[in-house]
């Protein structure tokens, strides 16, 4: 199952009263500032302990009114309307690293802008694991032979939902990676405080990785939505030919293979070398994810590069048809038999991780025994009617196409703060003032007698 299942980070307890006194104008809002953290550190904490099913829209909602909050207290710090009185540590769990979640670190920072990181990594956390949620809900719908129209597009819709959840939480996590954490190596820098050891949590490169990672989970939805019609009207019998209502398969293999990319460009990035002290390396299960997800997208490129050749190619492409169906079926049974994760089995692993590999393990072989059925068909025409040489792999591989996306990235625009300068309120306040100071003075609406020109002038009626 696509999207990857992140375990959400805990934090300490923290006052903005007590670490901004109360000598202003602002203490109502960070008292209420003070109260959307405390209800984002218990949702976290119940998060972390619950078993079952996680309340993530609840936890989205409460970023969505901590993150402005947030915003606001900074922005009055950075103009000078409020002072700290004593040095902010800011304290989250490490998540991201190799070590168990239960025995990872909770280093602190004297930074708002990792407060603020963290926070908008949460907030992106939480986005793609309830587009897994959803997505878990759906099923395997579109190989439901009962299933209604009205059903499917109704859970299309939803899959549509997932993806927009999964974009919006890549566009915040290259926000992170591209504006937060430059700013605040920048201002540790001027500081002298450079030599802080940072997590992977904290890691531009890495965060530009689950960028990747989650704009390619993205893309993976968007190719299953364009597929549910089709693999609907094909369940009873899978494979050739292709309804009449399926994609074009050049454009899925282009798809795919922008997938593969975006996963290999994730998993890269991922193993960049920091110089953490916390931990060397992101954990193992994140970055085989990123592996097995490539792999998978790359065969199944192969896959629609076949069937585009068998059946829009005529005569003159049969054996590629074969050729590059054989590549795929090659690709997807090592996958099946432990891929990329085959390195993992001398690990402990958790309840997480054992039911990632299962539900990997089903969806590849799922794929793996649709390809069969195409490769026996490709092979059985060119065998007995096409008879065309089946390209070396070298000459295949030359001529994979490149990739292109299904869907826009966005871009991440932070909220309005929700007090102090840049709000709406402090906007209203602002042109109050300038309309009461640019009121004519009540003296200067008494008519001038010696100005009088008409009956009655001077009157009020």
């Amino acid at each position: 199952m696509p999207c990857y299942l992140y375990h959400l980070p805990t934090t300490a307890a923290l006052s903005f009263v007590d670490l901004c006194g109360s000598n202003h104008s602002y203490v109502r809002h960070l008292a209420q500032t003070t109260q959307l953290r405390a209800n984002l550190r218990g949702a976290l904490k119940q998060a972390k302990h619950s078993d079952g099913e996680k309340d993530y829209l609840s936890l989205v909602k409460i970023l969505d009114e901590y993150i402005p909050e947030l915003r606001a207290v900074m922005i009055c710090i950075s103009q000078g309307k409020i002072h700290p009185e004593k040095q902010p540590q800011f304290s989250w769990r490490v998540t991201l690293s190799t070590n168990v979640l239960s025995t990872s670190p909770r280093p602190s920072y004297p930074s708002f802008q990792v407060e603020y990181a963290y926070s908008l990594l949460t907030y992106a956390f939480t986005l793609s694991n309830f587009a897994r949620a959803i997505v878990f809900s759906l099923g395997d719908f579109e190989n439901d032979h009962t299933i209604s129209q009205s059903d499917r597009e109704s859970k299309d819709a939803q899959l549509k939902h997932a993806t927009t959840h999964l974009t919006r939480a890549s566009s915040v996590l290259s926000y992170v990676s591209e504006t937060i954490l430059p700013e605040w190596e920048y201002g540790a820098k001027q500081s002298g405080s450079l030599s802080i050891k940072k997590p992977p949590d904290l890691s531009r490169e890495v965060i530009a990785a689950l960028s990747k990672l989650a704009l390619a989970d993205a893309q993976s939805l968007a190719i299953r939505k364009h597929l549910s019609k089709p693999t609907f009207e094909s369940n009873f019998a899978p494979g050739p030919p292709l309804p009449k209502s399926h994609p074009a398969p050049g454009l899925l293999a282009k798809l795919h293979i922008e997938c593969a990319s975006l996963y290999s460009s994730a998993r890269i990035l991922a193993k960049t070398p920091t110089s953490s002290e916390l931990s060397s390396e992101v954990s193992p299960d994140l970055r085989h994810y990123l592996s097995d997800e490539a792999a998978l997208h790359t065969a199944l490129g192969k896959k629609w590069i076949a069937i585009d050749a068998g059946e829009k190619g005529g005569v003159n492409r049969a054996g590629d048809a074969v050729g590059f169906m054989s590549w795929a079926r090659k690709d997807l049974q090592e996958l099946k038999d432990g891929g990329k994760s085959g390195s993992m089995a001398g690990i402990a692993a958790g309840d997480k991780e054992k039911k990632e590999r299962a539900l990997r393990k089903e969806r590849v072989a799922r794929e793996l025994e649709i390809t069969g059925i195409w490769h026996k068909h490709y092979k059985k025409v060119n065998d007995t009617l096409h008879f065309q040489p089946l390209p070396a792999q070298s000459d295949m591989q030359s001529r994979m196409p490149t990739g292109i996306l299904a869907i826009s990235p966005s871009q991440y625009i932070p909220p309005l703060p929700s007090f102090g300068p840049g709000s709406l309120e402090h906007a209203c306040q602002q042109a109050e003032f300038i309309s009461l100071d640019s009121s004519p003075n009540q003296n200067d609406l008494k008519p001038d007698p010696g100005r009088q020109s008409y009956a009655g002038a001077g009157d009020y009626f």
